[in-house]
């Protein structure tokens, strides 16, 4: 996923040259049956390599999408056939084959946005299922059981060569429009909701635009596929459909492995492929696909990809010490900013029948460290999670500046300037430290998802730009050595610095940080208030909750106690320190 440099870029193509290179050579060396087989395989991957962004980037279980080929084959069949409209030219039905898939590919997805794991996965079975009645049904359109003949291509795409060239290079640009989305924004946004969805909200990402446009650009490939397959098979009947194909796209990206391109290219031309080798096995495929599956995920699980991750397997220097630069703040920040505050006014709010909140007061003022202690269960991540929009509180306000801020929307925090950190540190494991970081300048970026996927200047310029200032937050919180690592192979005081990097990428007004402090030793505690208090002095307005009372009181201008959701005390860190109901109820004697 990610571009460093031209070796970088080269250690990532050459693969991709070599396969589709391969792809090439095939007719001048081999005989037309297995010139049949490879152009099956790459119009599968035409469609796998949508599908790998909606099951492997975003983590969504569309194991039904066989349906989206069978609408793209009967759509682009009948209007050549003119059995609905005037006859179509080929390559005229197989745009409208596009635009019906992308159609059906975002209804489809709309479940996703409510509906999780299994039960979205049921849905686009189902989805499938109506999908093959409606062409057994339609007899008058789709000839119901004897179903009707694909289509036929002009020349020079009428020959078995070229068709299979015509499909090949389809494959091709279909893989380099996914790898453009994979290196970009929108692809670090989808990895993010798939393993950290809270933190992609509270980076500003919209999970319902991002699964909005992924559905449409793999249901339009899909399409596309359907009228390559239809030309394929030369007839079609709703039979060709059949349950073992949708179990083939899908275990081709689970094989492949989460979050790759090359990975589940691999899987779909082997499981393409493997049939051939297997014939008198073929009535046994899908257990043979179960098998396979079974095996990479016991031998591999991460996949194709991880076997190939040969990087990530090097071991990491020990004894590794977080040095942060506050000093480089001023380029990550910038300097200064108009005074504002956050305010909480008479906030309440109830699980059941317990007040986690009880008319609590508040303000986090710009350019100073708001400390916020209190016993475990007395409000203090609930109170942040009210001002980051994830919780709606039952009475009273939450002001940005005297102005309301939305309930109920976590995503458009991050546009007021809000960002924040997690007590158990939320990260993208399959996912470089840079690209994690880069995660939290999302909203910054302004090409739009057409121009990514085609890689228009925009698009680079942004890539461009987030490297640049995610190396930057890295250098500031000391983990720039780490850069280029895999984030889960991180120690955990490092995620703990990454997270503060991630949210710096925001430029925010605020920062919220929810215990960054926990698991740190002695020595990283100090480095760590010296960064806060850097923060802070950039202007940005800092709430942190901590059970770390020393950290508290060194670095914190105003301290908020709380007590079963209330205020206990609010003052100074020396008035804290010697408060009475305070030392009784939270620092002991």
């Amino acid at each position: 996923m990610q571009r460093g440099g031209t070796g970088e870029t080269l250690r990532q193509v050459v693969p991709f040259v070599l396969i589709f290179g391969a792809g090439l050579l095939l007719p001048a060396v081999s005989n037309d049956y297995w010139t049949l087989i490879a152009t099956r395989a790459a119009i599968y991957w035409v469609l796998v390599s949508g599908l790998n962004l909606v099951v492997g980037f975003a983590g969504q279980l569309a194991i039904g999408w066989v349906a989206l080929l069978t609408l793209g084959a009967y759509t682009t069949s009948v209007l050549v056939l003119g059995n609905v409209l005037p006859p179509l030219p080929a390559f005229a039905a197989f745009a409208v084959a596009a635009l019906v898939g992308a159609a059906f590919g975002l209804l489809i997805g709309l479940p996703a946005l409510r509906l999780r794991t299994f039960y979205f996965a049921m849905t686009t079975l189902g989805f499938a299922t109506i999908v093959t009645q409606i062409a057994l049904a339609w007899q008058s359109v789709t000839g119901g059981g004897i179903g009707v003949p694909g289509p036929m291509l002009p020349a020079p795409f009428d020959t078995a060569l070229g068709f299979y060239l015509l499909c090949l290079a389809l494959a091709a640009f279909c893989t380099w429009m996914t790898a453009n989305i994979a290196h970009s924004r929108f692809g670090r946004s989808l990895v993010a909701i798939r393993d950290a969805e809270v933190a992609a909200e509270s980076a500003g990402i919209s999970k319902r635009g991002m699964l909005g446009a992924v559905f449409l650009f793999s249901g339009a490939v899909a399409g596309i596929a359907g009228g390559l397959f239809a030309t394929l098979q030369s007839y079609i009947t709703p039979e060709a459909f059949t349950f073992d194909l949708s179990v083939l796209f899908f275990i081709a990206i689970l094989i492949g492995g989460r979050g790759s391109i090359l990975g589940p290219l691999i899987a779909t031309v082997v499981l393409t492929w493997l049939p051939e080798f297997a014939a008198p096995l073929v009535v046994w495929s899908t257990f043979l696909y179960a098998a396979l599956l079974l095996l990479i995920v016991l031998a591999a699980p991460g996949g194709i990809a991880a076997l190939l991750d040969f990087r990530n397997r090097r071991p990491l220097e020990s004894n590794r010490a977080i040095l942060p630069r506050p000093e480089l703040l001023p380029g990550v920040l910038g300097r200064g900013g108009a005074p504002g505050s956050i305010a909480l006014r008479g906030v309440v709010l109830s699980f059941g029948g317990v007040r986690a909140i009880d008319g609590l007061d508040l303000t986090i003022e710009r350019g100073q460290v708001h400390g916020l202690i209190g016993p475990n269960g007395s409000g203090k991540t609930t109170t942040l999670n009210v001002i980051c929009g994830f919780y709606t509180p039952e009475a009273g306000s939450v002001t940005l500046d005297g102005a309301p801020l939305p309930p109920g929307a976590p995503q458009q925090r991050a546009p007021s300037g809000i960002a924040r950190t997690f007590q158990t540190p939320r990260l993208i494991g399959e996912a470089s430290v840079l690209q994690n970081v880069m995660v939290g300048g999302t909203i910054h970026g302004r090409g739009s998802f057409a121009e990514s996927l085609l890689s228009l200047p925009r698009h680079r310029g942004d890539e461009a730009m987030l490297r640049e200032q995610a190396l930057l937050a890295l250098r500031s919180v000391g983990l720039e050595a780490l850069a280029e690592v895999r984030a889960d192979r991180l120690q955990h005081s490092e995620l703990r610095f990454m997270e503060i990097a991630r949210a710096l990428m925001l430029r925010p007004r605020f920062l919220l940080l929810d215990e960054p402090a926990a698991g740190l030793s002695a020595e990283e505690i100090l480095r760590l208030g010296a960064l806060i208090r850097a923060i802070s002095r950039q202007g940005t307005g800092v709430l942190l909750v901590e059970h770390h009372a020393d950290l508290i009181f060194d670095i914190c201008d105003h301290v908020t106690v709380l007590n079963l959701g209330r205020v206990l005390a609010a003052g100074t860190p020396a008035e804290i320190r010697v408060h009475k109901e305070v030392v009784s109820a939270y620092l002991g004697a």
